[in-house]
């Protein structure tokens, strides 16, 4: 979403809260509100930007784009930052999907240290390998490469410990979003 300007963060830089409305009302203009916000919690290469870039309606926003242009993820997108920046960068993420909840938007997205998400997503490996190799052949457009798997693997056991029995898992975005957007959830 180019219109919405932001800097990107080196993680160097204190952080100041301010008043997010011009981002949010920014957000708002491509992606639609609701009266509750929602959180679905997916690792890199689980089909999330695949999802959010083929809706008609725009309803989900990928956490990557509204992380960056908070200034919330500074990563640029690489794998090789240290635990230290990756759980500041998590719980600087945590925070503005929280607050993006508040204002009726449903986030989709793989950044995710403290805040409870509504629905998890964590394909089968097979299939999980098989979209991971194939945006890494087919257009590459960011997130974990084959190069990256133990890294994503260490993910998923963290997500796995994190929230099992806690929240409700999905083996694809579909069948979550399907479960979010039906009956009184959403």
């Amino acid at each position: 979403m180019k219109e919405v300007e932001h800097s990107i963060n080196s993680g160097k830089t204190p952080v100041v809260f301010a008043d997010g409305s011009a981002v949010y009302g920014k957000l708002s203009k491509t992606y639609r509100t609701h009266s509750k916000g929602l959180f679905i919690l997916a690792p890199s290469g689980s089909g999330k930007s695949y999802f959010v870039n083929r809706q008609v309606v725009k309803n989900w926003i990928d956490g990557d784009l509204l992380w960056v242009v908070t200034g919330a993820d500074y990563s640029n997108d690489t794998w090789d930052e240290s635990l230290e920046q990756i759980m500041e960068i998590n719980a600087r993420s945590d925070i503005i999907t929280e607050q993006a909840k508040k204002q009726g938007f449903w986030v989709i997205g793989s950044s995710n240290l403290f805040l409870q998400p509504d629905a998890i997503v964590i394909p089968d490996w097979d299939t999980h390998l098989r979209y991971v190799t194939s945006r890494e052949t087919h257009g590459y457009d960011g997130g974990a490469t084959t190069a990256d798997l133990d890294g994503l693997k260490a993910h998923i056991e963290w997500i796995n410990k994190t929230w099992k029995d806690k929240v409700p898992f999905f083996d694809s975005v579909e069948n979550a979003i399907e479960y979010l957007e039906t009956g009184d959830r959403a």
